[in-house]
């Protein structure tokens, strides 16, 4: 496993030179882990989901409210997740979360997990829009669409999006 974390290190790519993203830390618990002591793989999906549920507050979406009001939900439509090194009990691990592209009813994200400056977990997740009811696709509220554009400026200066 050492030689697997060297081979993981980028100077490039750390939470401190990624002023490309919205970043959540998070610490990894015995209820985290497996039999072997590191976290279990699909726990990475769950602190991918926290950090993507900051960011939306960080933007002033409040996705109960957001159900509540206009019907709409944030549903993951699909992930892609690259592991690279493990995560440990009592670990502090940085959740990277960067929207790759923001259309009129889809985020893309792509975020990381990192201990220090070992890249843990790559990830490509795609949340879609949908109307609460019926669970079919539906457009990202305009009021909803512009808090995240305003989010993504902030933490991604000059990023644009695509009205799609």
């Amino acid at each position: 496993m050492r030689g697997m974390e060297r081979s993981t290190r980028n100077p490039d790519a750390t939470p401190s030179r990624a002023a490309a993203g919205f970043t959540w830390p998070v610490r990894v618990y015995y209820e985290d882990t497996d039999a072997g002591g590191i976290v279990f793989y699909a726990n990475y999906l769950k602190f991918f989901e926290r950090a993507r549920t900051e960011w939306l507050r960080a933007c002033g979406v409040d996705q109960h409210k957001l159900a509540e009001e206009s019907g709409e939900l944030f549903v993951v439509r699909s992930t892609t997740l690259d592991y690279r090194a493990p995560a440990r009990l009592d670990d502090v691990v940085t959740i990277v979360s960067r929207v790759e592209k923001l259309g009129r009813a889809s985020v893309d994200f792509m975020q990381t997990a990192w201990r220090g400056d070992t890249l843990l977990v790559i990830g490509k997740i795609r949340i879609a829009c949908v109307n609460g009811a019926e669970m079919r696709p539906a457009p990202i509220p305009e009021h909803v669409f512009e808090a995240l554009e305003r989010g993504m400026k902030k933490v991604l200066p000059g990023v644009s999006t695509a009205a799609q």
